[in-house]
């Protein structure tokens, strides 16, 4: 029950070739300039004991990636506290843009991609993660991802 993003916005596939770019699964890093992690943002869903998920990256400080770079394999990388950062995906389906809305980040266990935790804010992605969405609206995202035709992603 989720979606994933391949890189983030700011990603362009001719950095590929860049000595100081990197995009891994899980970490990217842009003209060693630019750090971001991949993380999830959790909704609950009525009647579900699954949440869905958004597969999202998140921009850190320097500082911030290098610890979760430097505790990415170190049982008990939970126990940090969480990292401050800004979403760097955009998400079609809520308007106004989700690039930049702020987040704290949360590593999770070893081998469980960190929690994203949106400001409380107005925004409908920050709504929808403190209070849930029902069913349908993961068939309304569903049908909006693997037919974009079929929706209009600005007015969901």
């Amino acid at each position: 029950m989720g979606y994933s993003a391949a890189a983030p916005d700011f990603w362009d596939g001719s950095l590929a070739d860049d000595p100081d770019s990197l995009l891994s699964s899980d970490q990217c890093v842009i003209k060693g300039e630019h750090f971001f992690v991949k993380g999830l943002v959790e909704i609950p869903v009525a009647g579900s004991e699954e949440p869905f998920s958004w597969g999202v990256w998140v921009s850190l400080s320097r500082e911030c990636f290098a610890r979760t770079a430097e505790l990415w394999d170190t049982p008990g990388r939970e126990r940090e506290a969480p990292y401050f950062g800004w979403l760097s995906t955009e998400l079609a389906l809520y308007s106004p843009s989700t690039v930049n809305l702020r987040t704290n980040v949360h590593t999770r266990a070893v081998g469980v991609r960190p929690f994203v935790e949106l400001e409380p804010t107005g925004h409908p992605l920050a709504v929808e993660q403190r209070t849930g969405m029902t069913p349908d609206r993961v068939r309304e995202i569903a049908e909006a991802v693997l037919h974009p035709g079929g929706l209009d992603v600005r007015d969901a």
